[in-house]
């Protein structure tokens, strides 16, 4: 196998598995250690940086990078990252003077955003300190997209919406707001210089079932209900509901349904519990609130009684897998289930709409009616149009917005200035050493059993009277530090250097996961089989060394290091260094501002 190439950026970030897994590749043991040092505003502006909504995002993060976590391969539970990440933004100060200078004379480029939502947002965070003119169309009366009208208060209060979409549109971005779009050929003939679509995923689906027409007043579209919710247009819902669908919107509208009077709501998915979409904490929540999830229930019938709505008739079914793995869902051996309801949300998904894209303009349309969209540029077939967040591949989340945001606004930025869009900017690294002594390092390196701190809530009693007051309470600042102590540091690299190797295996011995194995170079496949540890996880890389004096290589398993420092420390010649890894996705404009 041929020695590791450590300096190819992309080695050392795959290793800081949480920022690698997530979309914006935040720095996340950055910013924790920044907040077990109570520096709140520093490690707010990190994510800021990244993510652009730490203090939503801190509530409300799909947390893609909590499964990654190396922290849950030691005691099951990962670092509660999300949560870590809006302690800095509930007790960060001022920021006003650390955000990006804005020109006061523009660079002659105009930018029209379609849609106030996160990566809409996002991409005029990026371009506005360029000097680009920016106007934001959006049929809603204030920004923020899905985060504003599908994310319940209780949830995301509308104060903390409202600080961190203003950070961005009080750069100046001229907003359109109550404004629906209905031509984007009417858009391009305003001589913008680019247009991005950030339109979402803005239709949930419907089911066509006996009874729907009949029962119309009672059934309504999940994510169009929260909407009404949120902006004060539905205040009641009948006393009995079922929500249809497994995903987080439906956790959201049973809640949301608790909070508007309902006494007895039920969530029915048609997929075995352990298999809904809805992320395990959500669940958690929903039951929490004294809401059942029935699962393996499939929707039959909208049974109408003298022209009301009465329940659902379901049909029980079970889960069988082929020897592929593919499933399918088997009716059992028993009666129809009627469950009586007063009123429907259905939740049980959510498409793209473009009817207000004219098939004219030079965009073409593929699989799905969706935009063809260049995975990495965010570039359709008019160059001149560019898509991001839902509009762009379908239903993801805020933080996946996020990202396309960021890349969006680096095609458009390189597109204004005429230059090619798939020369993408490299990102920033940096690797430095943390030793400040023969045993002192300027991170903390002590790696011990500890469990997940929980989160508090408020009472419950409360909170199901009143919808707008938040359920979770955050951490206090003595929890969060015990939190970001059980961050494992794995940005802090260990580097080896063969030069300096004596082969004496003290490293070996002290490695408290036997993840160090020294021994004969062989195919990457053999090599794997032959460490002290056979390195398993093929999804995570092996450290493999230059030869050595004695024909052997140094081969570490990434997946299962600790990042522990005890090598380092054992090393009688110093061939092993903690070297802290810095890597930050590059934003529009910074290739040229380095030139």
């Amino acid at each position: 196998m041929k020695p590791t190439d450590v300096k190819d950026p992309e080695y050392f970030h795959k290793v800081v598995d949480c920022q690698y897994a997530c979309p914006a590749h935040t720095p996340v043991p950055e910013y924790i250690r920044l907040i077990a040092a109570q520096r709140y505003t520093d490690a707010y502006m990190i994510n800021w940086e990244s993510n652009v909504f730490p203090g939503v995002l801190g509530r409300t993060c799909d947390r893609p990078c909590e499964p990654a976590c190396r922290r849950g391969r030691l005691d099951q539970e990962p670092v509660a990252i999300c949560r870590l990440k809006r302690v800095a933004a509930d007790n960060k100060s001022d920021i006003s003077g650390r955000l990006p200078e804005i020109p006061k004379t523009k660079n002659g480029k105009k930018v029209a955003l379609l849609g106030g939502g996160p990566a809409s947002l996002t991409v005029a965070r990026d371009l506005m300190p360029l000097g680009y003119s920016i106007d934001l169309y959006d049929d809603q009366p204030a920004g923020g997209g899905f985060m504003r009208s599908q994310i319940p208060a209780f949830r995301l209060p509308e104060e903390v919406l409202n600080e961190e979409v203003n950070l961005i549109l009080d750069m100046g971005v001229m907003t359109q707001f109550n404004t629906y779009v209905d031509s984007l050929k009417s858009i391009l003939d305003k001589d913008y210089d680019a247009v991005f679509v950030g339109t979402g995923a803005p239709r949930g689906r419907d089911l066509n079932l006996p009874g729907r027409d009949e029962a119309t007043a009672n059934i309504h579209i999940g994510i169009d209900w929260l909407a009404s919710v949120a902006f004060g247009h539905i205040e009641s819902v009948g006393k009995k509901v079922i929500v249809l669908g497994g995903g987080n919107t439906a956790m959201d509208c049973c809640r949301t349904a608790r909070r508007l009077g309902s006494d007895d709501v039920k969530v029915v998915v048609r997929s075995p519990f352990a298999e809904m979409k809805a992320s395990a904490w959500e669940k958690e929540d929903a039951m929490h609130e004294g809401i059942p999830i029935l699962d393996n229930h499939v929707p039959k019938e909208f049974v109408v009684k003298d022209g009301k709505l009465t329940g659902i008739l379901f049909e029980k079914v079970e889960a069988v897998y082929d020897d592929k793995g593919k499933r399918s869902l088997l009716p059992i051996n028993e009666d129809p289930v009627l469950i009586e309801c007063d009123d429907v949300l259905m939740a049980i998904g959510q498409e793209n709409s473009f009817p207000w894209i004219e098939r004219d303009i030079g965009i073409e349309f593929g699989k799905w009616d969706m935009p063809v969209v260049n995975e990495t540029s965010f570039q359709s077939t008019n160059p001149k149009v560019f898509f991001g967040g839902d509009a762009a591949f379908g239903p993801e989340n805020v933080i996946t917005a996020v990202a396309h945001g960021h890349q969006a606004a680096i095609s458009i930025d390189r597109f204004c200035q005429g230059e090619d869009v798939s020369d993408r900017p490299a990102p920033g690294v940096t690797l430095i050493s943390q030793k400040m002594g023969i045993h002192e390092w300027s991170y903390d390196s002590q790696v011990a059993d500890d469990v997940r701190y929980v989160v508090p809530q408020a009472e419950l009693s409360k909170t199901l009277s009143d919808r707008k007051l938040e359920v979770e309470l955050g951490f206090d600042a003595a929890t969060a530090f015990k939190e970001a102590q059980r961050c494992l540091n794995c940005d802090v690299q260990t580097v080896f250097a063969e030069d300096r190797c004596i082969e004496c295996d003290a490293c070996i011995d002290i490695c408290p996961t036997d993840c160090l194995t020294f021994t004969v170079n062989q195919d990457e496949e053999v090599l794997r089989k032959q460490l002290k540890m056979p390195a398993s996880n093929l999804a995570q890389d092996i450290y493999v060394s230059e030869d050595l004096p004695t024909g052997r290589v140094m081969v570490k398993d990434e997946n299962v290091c600790l990042h522990c420092g005890l090598c380092a420390e054992r090393c009688p010649t110093a061939a092993w260094d903690m070297q802290k890894f810095y890597y930050s996705v590059t934003k529009a404009g910074s290739s040229r501002a380095e030139r």
